[in-house]
C-alpha cells in the first residue's frame, strides 16, 4: 500500500497540531468579578524541563491576569521573570489570600 506524500504530510500537520493544542492548555481558568486567574496543577517539578513544560502554556496566554503553577510539595512561593508564581498546594488551599501573592 503506498501512502502518496501529500496525505502523509497532511496526517503528520494535524497530529503536531494536536500535540501542540494539548501541550498548551491550562488546566483551570477562575474568575472572579474582573479578574482572571490561571491555574496550572503539577504533582511536582523536579526538573527543569517538567517546569518549563507547566510554564509553557501559561506563557502562551497574551493578557496580563495572574498565573499559579500549584505543586504538591511545600514549598516557598516563588515567582520567576515572567510573574508566574509558583506555591505548595497546601498553602495554595489554606491561605486565604493566595491568589493575590
Amino acid at each position: 500500500m503506498e501512502i502518496k506524500r501529500d496525505i502523509y504530510l497532511e496526517r503528520l500537520i494535524r497530529r503536531e497540531n494536536k500535540t501542540t493544542k494539548k501541550q498548551l492548555e491550562v488546566d483551570f481558568v477562575v474568575t472572579r468579578g474582573s479578574e482572571k486567574y490561571y491555574i496550572q496543577s503539577a504533582f511536582a517539578m523536579n526538573s527543569e524541563s517538567k517546569q518549563e513544560q507547566e510554564e509553557r502554556p501559561l506563557n502562551a496566554i497574551g493578557d496580563s491576569f495572574k498565573k499559579i503553577i500549584v505543586v504538591r510539595d511545600n514549598i516557598k512561593v516563588r515567582r520567576n521573570d515572567m510573574g508566574i508564581v509558583t506555591i505548595g498546594i497546601r498553602n495554595f488551599l489554606l491561605d486565604e489570600n493566595s491568589l493575590k501573592l
